[in-house]
């Protein structure tokens, strides 16, 4: 005892313990890492090797511009899938959800002669309903969402066959026909670019403000810029390349805008957090006092709000709507996300990661397809990389 009250005395009296000071000298050197930039290290590869493979026509900004197109639908998609994945669930209403929205657009604007802005607002109400219903099915009657949006994807695709007599509902009005066919004016379209790189650099410089108030190491700083300016570059060889065809693609700029707008609600907002927390670990959301039935309903209303939006540029975009738009939409968005490095297993992905994924399953099919290789192998290449993205995150999961 009496060793133990000295040895407790001796540690009262020594002086604390020096918190150690995090000085510039300290900081790291820079290192790429390469699982944070395998995506673009990805996609910059099957740029390259389309590139040779169609003696440059992969790159000209006329392609590029009709890739970018292509894209909306499943980049808008993915958007929202990423949400529903990360939350531990999944979709397979999606594609029959966005035939059935684009279609009750072009009805109420063909048959019933409704105005543009009419007709699109009623299709994103509709989308937002029926992904309630799905929702509250699976968070309030805790039916397994592979079966509730399975059901869904038959019930969505019988009522559009139901309503539009399995017609082909066309042609649209040329304020329709605009929002996935047309283009911004190439002045407007650099104005964009400069106020997205300054909004680049402007969060960079806020972010750092920030951390140097609550004393946190700013880690380094040569890498942190370097990342702006690549994605700064980015974005301006972008516009330059759309501006040389005919300006930025309407429906792309609608995918950047929904894609900021997620950014922001996933990783700045309670309700993101608590979607990932609920993916990660039911458990601990649910002791933790995290209400999970109202996050996941919401999820699902958000992914159909995106799937109405995904409709409206689809049938936009055809200039009809048929009883067969928006088939296997499901399977390509679900693709696009878990390239894109969200886990099957739910609590990790991100927005962006999942539209760099769509980019990476139209940029093969549009390659492909410029080399002329028969369809079925687009199918086996889609599939093969998808296998292989699962096993990828199944392996580092086992790693860690």
């Amino acid at each position: 005892m009496l060793n133990a009250n000295a040895n407790t005395q001796s540690n009262l009296n020594d002086p604390a313990p020096q918190r150690k000071e995090i000085k510039p000298e300290q900081k790291g050197k820079f290192r790429l890492d390469f699982r944070q930039y395998s995506l673009l290290i990805a996609i910059l590869a099957i740029f390259v090797i389309f590139t040779i493979a169609t003696d440059g026509s992969f790159v000209t900004s006329r392609n590029l511009s009709n890739l970018f197109r292509q894209m909306s639908v499943t980049g808008i998609l993915a958007i929202g899938m990423t949400l529903v994945i990360v939350a531990g669930h999944i979709d397979l209403s999606v594609g029959s959800l966005v035939g059935l929205t684009g279609g009750i657009a072009a009805i109420l604007h063909v048959w019933y002669d409704w105005n543009t802005f009419a007709a699109i607002g009623v299709a994103l109400i509709l989308g937002v309903i029926l992904g309630a219903v799905q929702g509250w099915w699976i968070a309030y009657k805790n039916v397994p969402a592979f079966i509730v949006t399975l059901g869904g994807m038959m019930v969505f695709r019988g009522i559009l066959i139901g309503v539009s007599n399995g017609e082909t509902i066309a042609p649209l009005q040329d304020n329709f026909k605009m929002i996935g066919q047309g283009y911004i004016p190439y002045t407007v379209g650099y104005i964009i670019a400069v106020i997205v790189v300054a909004a680049l650099f402007a969060l960079y410089f806020k972010n750092r403000v920030k951390k140097i108030k609550l004393g946190l190491p700013l880690g380094n700083e040569n890498a942190a810029y370097g990342r702006v300016a690549l994605f700064s570059i980015v974005f301006l060889l972008f516009v330059y390349m759309m501006n040389r065809y005919l300006g930025i693609p309407a429906p792309i700029m609608a995918v950047l805008i929904v894609a900021g707008i997620f950014i922001f609600l996933s990783q700045r907002t309670t309700f993101g957090r608590h979607v990932y927390v609920i993916g990660g670990n039911a458990d601990a959301a649910k002791y933790s006092g995290i209400k999970i039935k109202r996050n996941v309903l919401i999820v699902y209303m958000l992914m159909g709000l995106l799937a109405g939006i995904a409709g409206v540029l689809l049938t936009s975009r055809l200039n009809a709507a048929t009883v067969g738009a928006g088939n296997m939409l499901e399977l390509d968005s679900i693709a696009a996300v878990v390239i894109g490095g969200t886990s099957l297993m739910g609590g990790v992905g991100t927005i962006m990661g999942s539209i760099i994924g769509a980019l990476i399953m139209v940029s093969i099919d549009n390659g492909m397809s410029m080399m002329n290789i028969e369809p079925f192998w687009q199918y086996i290449v889609k599939g093969s990389i998808l296998v292989i993205a699962v096993w990828m995150d199944v392996s580092t999961k086992k790693k860690q």
